[in-house]
């Protein structure tokens, strides 16, 4: 197993096996969940055609699928299978594209792309999008209390309600939004390491919640045990940490031929980031300690764990 404090420069051969790796396990996830998708989202001729197709479109649009890998990678760890962990994962995955659809509104980023493609409300309208997130989020939930085992589901929805909530995503995105508009003004003239922890506090509940939720309703899924939770859950606070380092650093530096979407937004609001508070380079050490911890927390399980080291470690080094 590679030292995971060695991160990968870009255009290595060990890059390049890395990224290898991490792309046939994100493209076995993508052909295993994306049959299971359309399959939730086909749905009985109540729900109106075009609120479906919306849901479909948010849905349905092609992704790393990170979260579901997370889901069911986890399972796999905790001596259970994909099989037993697919509702987890559809589940998690309906509200990330719900908060996506959300979040590209014009009354918050105003996105016109995800992955892509146009925005939900660009391709439909601005009312059919927050209908269509409206819609996921209670599927989602449906699908783990009717597709888990009743000694499951309960907790599993306790679990993801919760990554969902004001405490957690929606209370990171308030978070974010009140800093960008003004809400909290003395943010840009606090010392740096107030800035940084402000960041983190933030992003460990709009963008890591998620990682975490996944890791936990797979190990759920697969009956792990609490050790297992506990290691996970060290594991996912880091990577999701890390994530969105590499995200500020993709917005700051990427394009929107190989993001999928507008680049440099962030920079044009005057929005903080991890790049623009501590500089590229230090944000670049902060993701690899990250990745190290990452690693480190699920490194006793030994080869099992070797796929959620390497997404761990592909993660700081992608470049979309």
């Amino acid at each position: 197993m590679s030292n995971p404090t060695d991160l990968p420069k870009s255009g290595t051969p060990e890059a390049t096996e890395l990224d290898g790796t991490v792309q046939a396990t994100l493209t076995a996830v993508q052909e295993f969940i994306g049959p299971r998708l359309e399959a939730a989202t086909t749905l009985s001729d109540d729900a109106p055609p075009r609120l479906v197709a919306a849901m479909r479109h948010a849905l349905l649009a092609p992704g790393k699928r990170l979260r579901p890998a997370l889901a069911l990678e986890a399972a796999r760890i905790c001596g259970g299978s994909w099989e037993q962990a697919a509702p987890a994962a559809v589940a998690v995955e309906m509200i990330h594209a719900y908060s996506l659809v959300h979040d590209d509104l014009p009354a918050m980023d105003d996105d016109d792309l995800r992955r892509g493609r146009p925005t939900c409300h660009r391709a439909f309208d601005e009312a059919t999008a927050i209908l269509c997130g409206d819609a996921l989020q209670p599927l989602a939930f449906s699908t783990l209390a009717t597709e888990l085992p009743a000694t499951t589901a309960g907790e599993a929805c306790r679990v993801l309600a919760l990554a969902a909530g004001a405490e957690a995503l929606v209370g990171g995105q308030a978070d974010d939004l009140a800093a960008e508009r003004g809400w909290i003004t003395d943010i840009a003239d606090r010392p740096t390491v107030e800035q940084v922890d402000w960041m983190e506090r933030v992003h460990r509940r709009k963008t890591g919640c998620l990682f975490l939720a996944a890791l936990d309703l797979g190990c759920l899924a697969a009956d792990g045990t609490q050790a297992h939770r506990d290691a996970l859950a060290a594991y996912g606070r880091a990577f999701g940490l890390a994530f969105q380092i590499a995200d500020d650093l993709l917005d700051a530096e990427g394009t929107e031929a190989d993001m999928g979407k507008r680049v440099g937004k962030d920079a044009d609001r005057g929005k903080l980031t991890f790049p623009t508070v501590l500089g590229s380079v230090a944000s670049r050490e902060r993701a690899a300690e990250l990745t190290a911890e990452a690693c480190a927390a699920i490194a006793p399980f030994g080869e099992p764990a070797d796929s959620l080291i390497a997404l761990a470690r592909w993660i700081t080094a992608r470049r979309k």
